[in-house]
């Protein structure tokens, strides 16, 4: 009983001399210390894209149906005049890989996968804009067409 009792007291002190050690070391150091980034690069934009209509495919290239997305691109605030003036040039490019990709959820298809659509979308901005211009893709609707 005695080895129990010590052994729950030597944890409870190890655990309350972290905790204070971490605490401290927060309080010292501060939140988000060693952060150098200027504020000018973490402004960011948001560039609405027309809607894309997506067809959704099994991964055995059948046809299940069509779907509407809504999309927003973050990007720096200083390329987002950039982006939407080459906007026809991210649909040409999505529209090249959605057809060949399987986005087809659920068991009758009419689901689409938006992690899948997310990384088409990221993939295509590369080749529309020519450098990872675009920090994230929020899909802000997606319904079927």
């Amino acid at each position: 009983m005695k080895k129990i009792l010590f052994l729950l007291i030597v944890l409870l002190a190890g655990l309350g001399l972290g905790g204070g050690a971490a605490f401290a070391t927060m309080l010292v150091l501060g939140p988000g210390h060693g952060e150098t980034a200027s504020d000018e690069d973490t402004r960011s934009a948001f560039v609405p894209t027309d809607k894309i209509l997506a067809p959704l495919v099994f991964a055995d290239g059948h046809l299940a149906g069509y779907v509407q997305f809504d999309v927003q691109l973050e990007v720096p605030e200083d390329k987002a005049e950039f982006v939407k003036d080459r906007l026809p040039l991210l649909l040409h490019a999505i529209n090249m890989r959605t057809y060949r990709t399987p986005m087809a959820a659920g068991p009758d298809g009419i689901l689409p996968d938006l992690e899948i659509f997310r990384k088409v979308v990221l993939q295509s901005s590369q080749e529309a804009f020519g450098a990872p211009i675009v920090r994230k893709v929020a899909i802000t609707a997606a319904s079927p067409a």
